[in-house]
């Protein structure tokens, strides 16, 4: 297997054409934008609009990647699916592109399944990927599966394949849920990442792994001080200055925002577009948040096209 995968990732933001494909090119300069300022990989998370995207879209994106030279060893591509033979096809298809890991979502169609069913699924994942399968990190995000991923389900996925099941992470909005995931499994080598970068602070000194995070899109640079500096004198400050910029995207509407600031700083209206059902968003709340980053001085040093 590659070396573990630590430190700041990225659910990659997917940019979109006017006919709502995937557009490869925007897509392979934006990774290799975050790799520049020291963020991973982990495309096809929540806020790449995964859940949007075709089993055959994000194999292709991929495959687009490492075509254009951009290392396996940085990325952890989300691969779960409500549908097992999707999910494997998925796991599959990144172990053998070289993957750093594989983020797993359970199965989120039906609600108030057992854990054993939750526990069956990613076995079937393991068993029939084989012998080649990445490592697995378990994605916890039930607000919106409705399908939390539990202690007891790490205990006993970490039972059955410590070779595998690597770490989560932990979208719950719940330090206190982070910080048990921490306690009880670190000591393990399970890598807990809390997916925002206000946590950092918090997760680190304890045995966190990093952040996944969405501001990592837009915040790369900043975020990744955070992680480098937290034992100096800096720490609070760095802290502090990541946090403002995270609050500024906060809410409901994360994923349209930070494409709205991504086309402002490139100069290119198109990296905008969401597929449906999200919508663009409205132009009073677009200028709100150029206007609250303009008076922090924010800067996507580097962007592709940037001002």
């Amino acid at each position: 297997m590659t070396d573990r995968i630590r430190g700041v990732l990225a659910p990659v933001l997917t940019p979109f054409n006017a006919k709502l494909e995937p557009d490869v090119q925007r897509f392979i300069a934006h990774c290799r934008w975050l790799l520049g300022h020291n963020a991973g990989l982990a495309v096809f998370g929540t806020n790449s609009e995964a859940a949007s995207i075709t089993a055959a879209e994000r194999m292709a994106l991929t495959d687009a990647l490492l075509e254009a030279g951009l290392p396996a060893g940085r990325m952890m591509p989300g691969t779960g699916a409500c549908a097992l033979p999707e999910a494997v096809a998925l796991s599959r298809h990144a172990s053998k592109a070289g993957a750093a890991g594989l983020l797993v979502l359970p199965p989120f169609f039906f609600k108030g399944v057992s854990e054993d069913g939750v526990f069956a699924y990613y076995a079937e994942i393991i068993e029939r990927v084989g012998s080649g399968c990445a490592r697995i990190y378990l994605y916890h995000i039930p607000q919106l599966t409705c399908v939390p991923i539990t202690l007891t389900l790490i205990e006993r996925l970490l039972g059955r394949y410590p070779e595998v099941i690597a770490g989560a992470k932990d979208s719950s909005g719940d330090w206190a849920n982070t910080k048990a995931m921490i306690d009880n499994f670190a000591g393990a080598g399970f890598d807990v990442f809390p997916a925002s970068e206000s946590f950092l602070s918090a997760a680190l000194p304890i045995g966190g792994a990093g952040c996944i995070s969405a501001t990592v899109n837009v915040n790369p640079a900043g975020i990744h001080r955070v992680f480098e500096g937290w034992r100096g004198a800096e720490a609070p400050r760095l802290q502090s200055s990541a946090d403002r910029v995270r609050k500024v995207f906060q809410g409901p509407h994360m994923i349209p925002a930070m494409k709205q600031v991504l086309a402002s700083w490139s100069g290119d209206p198109q990296w905008a577009t969401v597929r449906p059902p999200l919508v663009e968003l409205d132009k009073a709340t677009g200028d709100r948040v150029i206007a609250e980053l303009n008076a922090m001085a924010f800067d996507m040093q580097g962007y592709p096209g940037a001002r």
